[in-house]
């Protein structure tokens, strides 16, 4: 099936029921919980799966994902361009078999509101399209799906336009469990809360989120994990070194990727080559539990 054609008659489609009606199984519908119980049962027939395939190595696939990607008929993906290749097609790419046909989601990255909803709806209905036919699909997602992911606004149209659509969502690595993994990093132990955010734009902001992670009771200080650092390394690096936090923290860019790079915060500069990429993080520990391993090294 031709995408743009697929997502001409998703978008000229009428609307179902609202979303809140739909997650409570209301107005006739089955609920979303049912929907998941029931696809997950039956496995083999057609149906519509969303796939974490992790952070960039193959290696780091479920099983399970490695499972639904090899059974698909239909593999569809996000592309900012319809040409692109997918960076989650790309982490899938030892699992997909020549014989599949290939579904590229065209996912605009633009900050306009409009856009983005018109997108999301057309490859909702597009996905429920190709179920609707018999098949079995699977829509890759990079990291997990339920984590600021592009899977997550695909379901919400799924939910609120195409109820009845069986569907299944299998959970992926996510960037900062691979880079605390990589780090040999413990991203929270006992009582600690683990943040986990874009980082932010304003300094002032992240400044206070830092401050008010100190006044926590010691022991109970959250870790944060800062998604989409990118250029603000630039002013985050000084701000950690003046609060006292760059020693306990782990820079990490590209993860799972070939140039991966996972190191104590403070032997990554501030500019250079790659301090700046979008797909960086940063976990930052304000603090550590009080019962430890008598002989625990300081982690970076």
């Amino acid at each position: 099936m031709d995408v743009q054609a697929a997502h001409g008659v998703a978008a000229a489609g009428g609307s179902g029921p609202s979303l809140e009606s739909v997650l409570a199984g209301a107005t006739g519908s089955t609920s979303v919980i049912d929907r998941v119980d029931a696809a997950s049962a039956s496995g083999s027939g057609p149906g519509l799966v969303l796939v974490g395939v992790g952070p960039g190595d193959p290696d780091l696939c479920t099983v399970a994902a490695v499972r639904a990607i090899q059974a698909a008929e239909v593999v569809a993906y996000p592309v900012a361009r319809l040409e692109a290749e997918g960076m989650a097609a790309r982490i899938a790419s030892p699992w997909l078999r020549p014989q599949q046909r290939r579904l590229p989601l065209l996912f605009p990255m633009v900050e306009e509101a409009a856009p983005r909803r018109r997108a999301w709806r057309q490859a909702a209905g597009a996905l429920a399209l190709e179920v609707a036919a018999g098949r079995r699909v699977v829509l890759l997602c990079e990291g997990d799906v339920s984590l600021f992911a592009s899977a997550s606004y695909v379901l919400l149209a799924l939910l609120e336009h195409h109820p009845d659509c069986p569907l299944r969502l299998i959970p992926g690595i996510t960037a900062a469990s691979a880079a605390a993994a990589a780090g040999a990093w413990p991203l929270a132990l006992q009582r600690q809360t683990l943040r986990v955010l874009p980082t932010p734009d304003d300094p002032a902001e992240l400044e206070a989120l830092l401050e008010e992670a100190m006044a926590c009771p010691e022991g109970q200080r959250p870790v944060l994990a800062l998604l989409k650092l990118g250029a603000r390394w630039r002013w985050v690096r000084p701000l950690l070194e003046r609060l006292g936090l760059l020693e306990d923290a782990l820079f990490a860019r590209h993860v799972g990727w070939p140039d991966q790079l996972v190191a104590p915060a403070a032997a990554v500069p501030s500019e250079g080559e790659g301090s700046s990429a979008y797909f960086s993080l940063l976990l930052i520990r304000c603090g550590w539990p009080q019962v430890l391993p008598d002989t625990s090294p300081r982690l970076g």
